[in-house]
């Protein structure tokens, strides 16, 4: 069986791991770079990163890959190698993962776009874009693929059906809810999980988002509307607030915030938790020693 899916369906809940753009910048990433181009400038900066996460505990590290489609990296100087990119980010967090006995998520994330009919892309170019970069992160021998940061639904089929295409990899499904338990596209918990685990995810959950107040009120209706279905929970650290010396984001979630609410989701129904924007492998550490007692 499926790695993935043998912890799973173990009944292990998993920590999975914490930021990648946010802890970039911090570790020296330019403003305007794509942390995509590290995989291929700077390994070294990418697997220390990941190496921390598994360190502190993650179970699950992610392929530095979420604006690794080819339709995405049109500001990359890499844009033409992109199934490589996410073939050596594989590789990467392949190597931070074996730290920790862990897994490995390719990480798939909106193209920057929006499909027609409210924008301009076309429903099978999008699909193909993420059908190809799905079929570069099997070969680089990820244990299952995660299409995070969903806003629309039309966006997140194409992937699923573009990911499904290429491979029998589990799919994981998260949307991010940044207008309470509202997307910007006014897409509600209760039909994500509906659409996406008829469609055959193997989890579906949330990350990103807003306060982690409105992450576990998803957590609820989620949990509400399908009760067995594995829930995946990924939040922010809080809202950011804008240093204008650093001109970075900052997270006022501290990490015992993140074990606080870790353990609530826990007993929602979520069976990975994990951080996103803001969290450190502090916050990873804090969260992973709540969880691993429950």
């Amino acid at each position: 069986m499926n790695k993935f899916l043998e912890r799973l369906n173990g009944g292990e809940i998993l920590v999975a791991d914490g930021a990648t753009g946010s802890n970039l910048q911090k570790m020296g990433l330019k403003p305007g770079k794509p942390p995509e181009d590290l995989v291929i400038d700077d390994p070294d900066t990418i697997l220390k990163l990941a190496s921390s996460f598994a360190q502190a505990g993650s179970d699950i590290i992610l392929t530095c890959t979420f604006g690794g489609t080819r339709m995405r990296m049109k500001d990359s100087k890499y844009q033409d190698r992109a199934p490589e990119v996410n073939m050596r980010a594989a590789e990467i967090a392949r190597k931070a993962a074996s730290l920790n006995n862990g897994l490995v998520a390719g990480s798939m994330g909106p193209v920057g776009g929006i499909i027609k009919p409210y924008g301009l892309l076309e429903y099978e170019d999008v699909k193909a874009t993420f059908a190809e970069q799905a079929k570069a992160l099997a070969e680089g021998r990820v244990d299952f693929l995660l299409i995070e940061t969903m806003f629309a639904f039309e966006e997140t089929t194409a992937a699923f059906e573009g990911a499904r295409s290429v491979t029998d990899l589990p799919i994981v499904v998260s949307f991010s809810y940044d207008r309470g338990t509202r997307t910007m596209m006014g897409v509600k918990p209760k039909d994500v999980i509906k659409k996406y685990s008829e469609m055959g995810a193997a989890m579906v959950g949330a990350n990103c988002g807003t306060t982690l107040e409105n992450m576990e009120a998803v957590v609820k209706e989620y949990a509400a509307t399908l009760p067995n279905i594995p829930l995946w929970v990924k939040p922010n650290a809080g809202v950011p607030h804008m240093d204008i010396e650093t001109e970075q984001g900052v997270y006022d979630m501290g990490p015992e915030d993140m074990a606080v609410f870790a353990k609530k989701y826990v007993e929602l129904g979520a069976k990975v938790v994990g951080g996103c924007c803001g969290n450190t492998a502090e916050h990873v550490a804090a969260i992973a020693r709540v969880v691993k007692r429950q």
